[in-house]
């Protein structure tokens, strides 16, 4: 079968994604998103160094997220120098080109010439939340890797069919993604609803199914074990409505500022990101590739009709089946624009696929003429026009000539307690003292329950002195939506020690982070010269 054989630019398309996304991250510059600096570095510097039973939620209540899919990122950017950790991930991130080039053949089997496959990869490379994500801790660019790769192994047969192997390789690979990230089972749900279009899909369906439940038992049974034990939900703090810990609010923590006000609102979407309107995401982007399918699908539909025959095959359905099922439940659940890049990259060959379509559906009524070669340049013609209309979002970056190695004070440097009063400062952790603590008291949406677990470690900790003392943190500019919340430490009886001077860390985004000594608030302010903080060592 054409699409099992290996195509001898496979080697060199490998090489190209990986030499590529490594460029992009280097040219890029040194990541620095927010959820970096609020969580994803502190997972996987937790994980390494077991502190999840030490620390109290630096990064919020997304410090329950499951750490592993954070663990490569934090290794390769601690264990190597910038700006070559930026380019081994980006390496690696580009590699989802690799798996774009192979889906493509396989989705267009014999029809796979050189200009079809390269306008696939034109698209696919300049793919917006996709490109915006090279070089970065999140996982949403790590995880499409899997199901890009299960889809590909779902249509591995030109007969709609698929080998026992391939249904189980897919299952793991769409499970495996899910354990790791939870958004993706939009993902993994419409790829099961899809194999109901297969020739047997009973079979299809229970394979997949099982192997699915295994990749994510094994990706996310331990965490899930984990959260059980500690707090009485596997999914803790998450569906706390379903699972009832008490250790959360009973309400389900839902985003829902990207949500669409209404179906109207929903329909539009597609479009308002064609013209940069962006809805769906906190920084702005453009991507035409949703609305070019839409407009593709229609005039697939009326071609249809016009002709009165089927213009789409029933593996050509499917796949649409499961694009369209995916994207509903995305914005049903989420409306969130990263976590819909596993369809953005599959845009690139829909788009592809939908072209050729409708060139050989009006090839013999209309185009007799048309040769080959012209009908391949409409499809180059049409994926530069896409790629060229892209806009990457930005998550913040800093240049490589300058990377991020804050200094800390004398007085810093020793183990000590501190108090985050703010968010995003999870990623101190990495660069404290190893034997420090860190307790997050500013989080809102699961706030610390008195006498709970968490409560408790927290009073543990402050009872039981560190020879550094404790330390509040905060930003030294905080906008007006994210102040810090000093009156937290009321709750723990202390207060800023007034008579000391505060320190200073260079933040990440260029905002200092205040470091400023803590007492307890039973001594008066005209007594505290000369005092030591609490929990300060003799």
């Amino acid at each position: 079968m054409p699409s099992t054989r290996i195509h001898p630019a496979t080697p060199l398309v490998i090489a190209g994604s990986a030499i590529a996304g490594a460029v992009y991250a280097y040219v890029a510059g040194e990541d620095i998103n927010w959820d970096w600096q609020n969580y994803h570095d502190y997972a996987g510097f937790a994980l390494v160094h077991g502190r999840f039973d030490v620390d109290v939620a630096p990064g919020g209540f997304q410090s329950f997220l499951n750490p592993l899919i954070y663990l490569l990122p934090y290794v390769v950017r601690h264990g190597l120098p910038a700006p070559w950790w930026g380019m081994a991930l980006g390496a690696l991130h580009g590699l989802n080109l690799a798996v774009v080039f192979w889906l493509t053949r396989v989705l267009l089997q014999r029809t796979a010439d050189v200009f079809k496959l390269a306008s696939a990869l034109i698209i696919a490379a300049l793919s917006p939340m996709a490109l915006s994500e090279v070089g970065t801790s999140f996982a949403d660019i790590l995880t499409t890797l899997p199901i890009l790769v299960g889809l590909a192994l779902l249509f591995s047969h030109e007969d709609n069919d698929a080998r026992p192997r391939h249904l189980l390789a897919a299952g793991l690979m769409f499970g495996a993604a899910t354990g790791l990230k939870l958004t993706n089972a939009t993902f993994l749900i419409a790829a099961g609803v899809s194999l109901l279009l297969m020739a047997r899909p009973l079979r299809a369906v229970a394979t997949f199914g099982a192997a699915s439940a295994l990749g994510g038992i094994v990706t996310a049974g331990p965490w899930a074990l984990k959260m059980l034990r500690d707090f009485g939900s596997p999914l803790y703090p998450f569906y706390n409505t379903i699972f009832r810990s008490p250790e959360a609010p009973l309400v389900s923590i839902v985003d829902t500022r990207f949500m669409p006000q209404s179906l109207a609102d929903a329909l539009a979407y597609p479009f308002y990101w064609v013209i940069g309107k962006h809805p769906s995401s906190e920084w702005p982007f453009r991507d035409p590739r949703f609305a070019v399918i839409i407009v593709l699908l229609i005039a697939v539909i009326l071609t249809g009709l016009w002709q009165r025959r089927e213009v789409l095959g029933l593996r050509d359905r499917r796949l649409i089946m499961f694009f369209w099922i995916s994207y509903v439940l995305w914005m049903l659940a989420f409306s969130i624009q990263r976590y819909l890049m596993p369809l953005e990259l599959l845009a690139a060959p829909l788009i592809v696929l939908l072209l050729i379509r409708l060139s050989d559906a009006w090839r013999e009524p209309v185009a007799k003429q048309t040769s080959l070669r012209s009908r391949q340049a409409i499809i180059v013609v049409a994926a530069l026009a896409v790629a060229l209309a892209s806009q990457p979002t930005d998550w913040m970056r800093r240049p490589w000539s300058d990377p991020y190695r804050p200094q800390l004070a004398e007085a810093l440097r020793q183990p000590a307690t501190f108090l985050l009063l703010q968010k995003p400062l999870g990623y101190v952790t990495s660069f404290v003292h190893e034997g420090s603590r860190v307790y997050q008291l500013s989080e809102l949406v699961v706030p610390l329950v008195s006498g709970g677990v968490l409560d408790r470690r927290v009073r543990r900790g402050l009872a039981s002195p560190l020879q550094g003392g404790v330390w509040a943190l905060y930003y030294a500019d905080s906008p007006a939506d994210n102040p810090p919340r000093l009156d937290v430490l009321a709750d723990y009886d202390l207060k800023i020690d007034s008579a000391r001077r505060c320190e200073r860390i260079p933040g990440a985004d260029g905002t200092d982070i205040m470091v400023c000594p803590v007492i307890s608030a039973a001594l008066p302010a005209a007594s505290t010269a000369g005092l030591k903080p609490v929990g300060s060592a003799d």
